[in-house]
């Protein structure tokens, strides 16, 4: 499987609580509406949480402030995506989806990439540490 990390920025004129809620009660749902034209296979919202802890992971590795979230979304395969982005349902879904963004993502200062996992250990799922890539 391969993934899309979104890591956002809200846009400086939305407050932190109207970035989550519209985040999770607006855009999210619409995001479901377009699954099957995606072809994506999971989608998952990580928000940030107003945390000490934050400050005290960047201040000890002299890191900048953390993104006020990050989406993961995933497919099977670099194909299936391709194929989604190909179709004109895509290109309007894809298009759909961006211009919601453009309400609370300050584009300018987020940042989007595909990855694939390797997983190194997963507690929850009885996966040990092997110390090698899968």
């Amino acid at each position: 499987m391969i993934k899309l990390v979104y890591c956002l920025r809200r846009r400086a004129d939305v407050l932190p609580a109207e970035f989550n809620r519209y985040w999770r009660e607006q855009h999210g749902p619409l995001v479901t509406g377009f699954v099957a034209t995606m072809r994506a296979v999971r989608y998952v919202q990580s928000h940030t949480l107003d945390s000490d802890l934050n400050d005290a992971f960047r201040t000890s590795r002299g890191l900048a402030p953390a993104y006020d979230g990050i989406t993961e979304v995933w497919w099977r395969s670099e194909d299936d995506l391709r194929a989604s982005m190909a179709s004109e349902a895509g290109r309007q879904a894809y298009q759909a989806l961006q211009d919601d963004e453009a309400r609370f993502i300050d584009f300018s200062q987020s940042r989007v990439f595909m990855t694939r996992e390797n997983l190194i250990f997963d507690v929850a799922l009885n996966h040990p540490y092997t110390g090698a890539p899968k």
